[in-house]
């Protein structure tokens, strides 16, 4: 069996790097995963599918985050069951979970291949990429159920402690979905739809190799097909945990889809600068984003095993380890963001577009080592609510409204509209301090401290 780690006892900062290590490296594999659509076909196509394409993606990956944030109802009762030594009960969770999924699966996928050119229209595409946008939305959508997989298996075994599995399999799909893109897009000049069918092929490849290895292995849970039955007392304890957390992502997902429609209405270039400008994002936030999925993991054991000061301590450990990450991608993005927009395009003027929106999230890049560390202790904790709240607020009370109101300015600037987004970080993160004063109020004080 592939060695499970164990958070409850021992040292911090060595198990909690060495869950971190292939968490960060399967989230740099999920990004390349992404950004090698993009990447291509801003090579060997036009502004029109690169639009279609970041445009496309960003809905997709708003449907899929609102899946993997579900599935943490079930990352966070495993954890729970694995501090508490009681591993065997997960074989229910998962099995439970699975039939929840299915049907969210079949709901989706209906919706998204019907409503796809409603949801372009939504998202103000513009008209030389409108047909394009639809495609890869109906294209994408259609293999919801592949998606869902993919990322449920990711889920369960970063509950049990387990970051290796989710990384074998970000990693085949990454090089599937290379190979496709390279084939389809490059070779056979099928543009945008070429780019689909690729993100598509390569999940449904990791999948099945990801399911054939993970059968020869023997997990701390048994799983048969009785298991995998509708559990009405499971699917509410997953649905209690996971739709806060979900709903949040999907809100916040929903804001920048937002922010999204409003630079498509500003043109071609704005629509394409900022889409590539956002595939640079999804890797100058990986560190944040690692230890993010890596505290909920880290948080959940301890929490089951009675231990809140070694969750606090670990807080603190990942916060101060990412910071200095952060720091390093600050300089990066604000000064050299043509450098880094110039791997996704080639037209200048899209270059331009994109480096002056990174100069905003930049600034970001030092306020999110704080927020998402946080939003990981309090998902492990249980606090889903209170996540969902706080990203909320942020998307709707902030991000939204700024955006919207440094568009109307004359002449419009992407790095004053990209400031929306440190701007509810900000928000965000004077949320979470006041949540964590109060919580340690509560536990009735700290050693951490």
């Amino acid at each position: 069996m592939k060695k499970q780690i164990d958070f409850t006892s021992g040292g911090i900062v060595l198990p909690l790097l060495k869950f971190v290590g292939p968490v960060l490296f399967a989230l740099f594999l999920q990004s390349m995963y992404g950004a090698v659509d993009l990447m291509i076909v801003g090579k060997f196509a036009m502004a029109a599918d690169v639009s279609a394409v970041s445009t496309g993606a960003q809905i997709m990956m708003t449907l899929t985050g609102l899946i993997s944030s579900l599935a943490m109802g079930m990352t966070i009762l495993i954890g729970e069951k694995i501090g508490e030594k009681k591993p065997e009960e997960g074989g229910r969770f998962v099995g439970g979970g699975i039939v929840l999924f299915i049907i969210i699966g079949i709901l989706m996928t209906l919706l998204t291949v019907l409503l796809a050119p409603q949801l372009a229209g939504i998202m103000h595409a513009p008209d030389e990429a409108f047909a394009c946008t639809t495609d890869y939305i109906r294209i994408c959508g259609g293999g919801t159920l592949v998606i869902i997989a993919y990322n449920l298996i990711g889920s369960i075994f970063r509950g049990l402690g387990d970051s290796g599995t989710p990384l074998m399999t970000v990693f085949i799909a990454c090089v599937c979905n290379i190979a496709g893109d390279l084939f389809l897009v490059a070779g056979l000049g099928m543009g945008t739809r070429g780019a689909a069918i690729a993100t598509v092929a390569a999940q449904f490849v990791s999948v099945v190799i990801s399911l054939l290895i993970i059968r020869r292995r023997e997990l701390p849970f048994q799983l048969s097909r009785a298991s995998v039955r509708f559990d009405l007392r499971i699917i509410r304890l997953i649905l209690f945990l996971g739709t806060p957390i979900a709903l949040q992502d999907l809100l916040v997902g929903i804001s920048f889809l937002v922010i999204m429609a409003i630079v498509n209405s500003l043109g071609l270039i704005s629509s394409a600068g900022v889409g590539v400008a956002e595939k640079v994002c999804a890797f100058i936030m990986l560190v944040p984003m690692s230890f993010m999925q890596s505290m909920s993991a880290f948080v959940a054991q301890n929490k089951g095993a009675g231990k809140s000061d070694r969750a606090v301590r670990g807080l603190l450990y990942a916060i101060g380890i990412s910071t200095l990450f952060g720091v390093a991608m600050f300089f990066l993005a604000f000064f050299r963001g043509d450098l880094l927009a110039g791997i996704f395009a080639n037209d200048a003027e899209v270059i331009a577009a994109a480096a002056l929106y990174l100069k905003a999230y930049a600034i970001d890049c030092l306020l999110t080592c704080f927020l998402f560390c946080f939003v990981g202790f309090f998902t492990g904790m249980e606090y889903t609510r209170f996540v969902m709240v706080q990203g909320i607020l942020g998307a709707f009370a902030v991000r939204i409204p700024v955006a919207f109101l440094m568009s109307r300015r004359v002449p419009v600037s992407l790095f004053l509209i990209g400031l929306a987004t440190p701007c509810s970080t900000l928000l965000q993160i004077t949320l979470c301090f006041v949540c964590f004063a109060m919580w340690r109020r509560r536990e009735g004080g700290n050693k951490a401290f």
